[in-house]
């Protein structure tokens, strides 16, 4: 599972979690910084990437959409970014379950994760 990390996400997460989701990137690293969430969400589409973002506005594209791409969706106040690696990395297994279930779209992560169909 490689993630795609959106720009409301520091791309200083990625070096943190590369042992875990091996492939991963930050939208940074292919100069989608202030890009339309609809090229971002092909490019990861096209590319196998499972985007991972707090931004609502991915939900409701994930809701309506479907998948691919999958979401994990952040549902997270402002919070640091050790935080942020320590939900991530603390759900890995809820989200390399996710990824193999081929009904559902979004992951939902706060203080517990949740699955949406």
């Amino acid at each position: 599972m490689k993630l795609l990390l959106d720009e409301n996400l520091s791309d200083r997460i990625v070096p943190q979690i590369a042992e875990l989701f091996p492939g991963s990137a930050h939208v940074k690293t292919h100069r989608l910084i202030h890009t339309d969430d609809g090229e971002i969400w092909e490019f990861a589409k096209t590319n196998g990437f499972t985007l991972v973002s707090k931004d609502a506005d991915f939900h409701q594209r994930s809701l309506l959409r479907g998948h691919p791409p999958k979401l994990v969706f952040l549902r997270l106040g402002n919070c640091p970014t050790p935080q942020i690696v320590s939900i991530i990395r603390r759900h890995w297994g809820v989200m390399l379950d996710f990824e193999t279930d081929v009904l559902a779209c979004v992951l939902i992560l706060s203080d517990s994760p949740l699955v949406a169909g």
